[in-house]
């Protein structure tokens, strides 16, 4: 009952691991694989060939992109990927991402090696929850200020000759129907 208890509020803060074919990484997002919407995170991929290998970033012709789970069809972001050292990895492919908002997205990892690396092409995909943060500005939007709408000069003048003939009618209704009484 206490190892339940431990697991459920344990928050998972695991590396991520995919392989395709003879190409595995081990994805890592500071900290504690836990990003935040709006806040800056470095990412970084522990890529390995079958049997332990390092593929470092200056083997490898990578692309990193960013997708909303939501829509795949473009992606968000395409980082700029840079070498990095991490726990016992040198030269690793690692980029900073910002999420733009907390929600489900998708990284992907693609590759090529380069002249002389010996690895098959690969493409990775992981999964990435983001926790609610600072709302990151879209780069996309244009801020328009807005303008204060004014009253068209139109309107007071046709305002007021709508009372008065609406006031005429009354009376004139009300004069109608009081000769009537009369007679």
């Amino acid at each position: 009952m206490i190892l339940l208890a431990t697991l459920v509020t344990t928050p998972a803060n695991a590396h991520k691991i995919e392989i395709h074919l003879d190409v595995g990484a081990t994805m890592h997002i500071e900290p504690n694989d836990a990003p935040r919407a709006g806040e800056s995170a470095l990412t970084w991929f522990a890529l390995t060939q079958k049997g332990g290998k390092v593929i470092p970033l200056n083997e490898c012709d990578c692309k990193l992109s960013l997708y909303s789970q939501a829509s795949t069809a473009k992606p968000l972001q395409q980082p700029i990927l840079k070498a990095v050292s991490q726990e016992s990895y040198t030269g690793i492919p690692a980029a900073t991402i910002t999420f733009p908002a907390a929600g489900a997205y998708q990284l992907q990892l693609q590759g090529n090696p380069k002249a002389g690396a010996k690895f098959s092409p690969f493409e990775l995909k992981f999964d990435v929850n983001v926790a609610p943060g600072v709302i990151a500005p879209s780069p996309n939007i244009a801020v328009i200020p807005q303008q204060e709408q004014a009253t068209p000069p139109w309107l007071i003048p046709a305002a007021a000759i709508g009372v008065i003939l609406t006031g005429a009618i009354a009376f004139l209704v009300w004069q109608k129907l009081h000769r009537k009484k009369s007679l």
